[in-house]
């Protein structure tokens, strides 16, 4: 039951409540003025446990020594569905939430859940009902947990080629998808700045790497190139796109990191720091693929982007607040990210 006890009041120039049971409050730059209380001991919540991303970030608490409760709408949807706790996030009765995760003990929530949908309707669902349903949840828990939301750097909308995207920029999202991403990242930090929440959010670009999305543009070739067979080209209309792109894995080791770094109420941009050509990024999945060149027919084309033509992340902030930099190349990345999918088909 949530604690009858008043909440301190903020310091001078300090917006709303802040519960002591969050800990310190932060400085202007997010970083908490004084000893954050260690969140080691208890269990991390991974929602969107068997997506891309919730694998990987799953795999790496896991690998980290940290006890995990998956969460997912339905665990049967993937090869690794098992071991996951059936709960849909956006539907489910902020009581019943507040349950699961008092039960496991669990201190950190991981928001890797959402994707390119569909529909207004399905963005708005996924992406911001979630995240609502997650702070009602979140804030009748005695001890709520820090969340760390798995965002876009789509959520900034288009920026002018040769921009670096820092976390200055002011969002100006033109999709369903990037409009409900960046609502569900403020309704996070509004609750923070209130004393309703304790989160943090990091802004990805696109992500390469083992697993990736099938609905994604990489995703697509690969799955494409794998039916196609050996010694049959495909034919794909390639534009002049330039994109940041993150393994997986270097996604995950972040959100590691920012689970428990000293920095609450912020936003921070991931990303290799590096534009690269669509061409760029097909050659070097056929040469991981082992694939001649001329296994994609590639047709000049005005392609409809979902994300804009030109991402490059500023990265100095995570590397500042979190100790964070990729490690991972994208020859490695998309090279494990053919291999992986040789798995996945065998498995389907």
């Amino acid at each position: 039951m949530p604690s009858s006890r008043r909440a301190p009041d903020p310091p001078p120039g300090r917006p709303g409540p802040w519960p002591d049971r969050y800990g310190p409050w932060p400085d202007r730059h997010g970083s908490p003025s004084g000893p954050m209380r260690s969140r080691e001991a208890g269990t991390v919540a991974v929602l969107g446990a068997t997506g891309c991303v919730g694998r990987s970030v799953r795999a790496a608490f896991i690998e980290a020594g940290r006890p995990v409760l998956a969460v997912a709408r339905d665990r049967a949807r993937r090869p690794d569905g098992g071991g996951c706790e059936p709960l849909d996030v956006a539907t489910a009765a902020p009581r019943e939430i507040a349950e699961l995760l008092t039960a496991a003990d669990v201190r950190v929530v991981v928001n890797a859940t959402g994707g390119w949908l569909a529909t207004e309707e399905a963005n708005e669902h996924h992406h911001v009902r979630l995240v609502e349903n997650l702070l009602e949840g979140t804030a009748s828990m005695a001890a709520p947990p820090r969340i760390v939301q798995v965002g876009s750097i789509h959520e900034y909308g288009p920026v002018p080629p040769g921009t670096p995207i820092d976390e200055s920029v002011e969002p100006k999202p033109v999709t369903p998808y990037a409009r409900t991403k960046l609502a569900g990242s403020r309704a996070l930090l509004d609750a923070t700045r209130a004393g309703g929440a304790h989160a943090v959010v990091l802004r990805s670009v696109n992500v390469c790497g083992p697993g990736v999305a099938p609905a994604s543009f990489l995703g697509t070739v690969v799955r494409r190139l794998r039916e196609a067979g050996p010694g049959r080209a495909i034919e794909l209309s390639v534009g002049d796109a330039r994109r940041d792109f993150l393994d997986v894995r270097d996604l995950a080791a972040a959100v590691v990191q920012a689970a428990d770094a000293p920095v609450v109420g912020r936003v921070i941009n991931l990303g290799r720091g590096e534009a690269v050509s669509i061409r760029t990024m097909l050659a070097l999945l056929l040469e991981g693929a082992g694939l001649p060149a001329d296994a994609i027919e590639k047709r000049e084309a005005k392609v409809e982007s979902r994300g804009g033509d030109w991402t490059l992340a500023d990265i100095r902030v995570a590397g500042e607040a979190l100790g964070w930099s990729p490690t991972i190349g994208l020859r490695e990345s998309m090279r494990d990210m053919w291999e992986s999918s040789a798995a996945v088909r065998s498995f389907s």
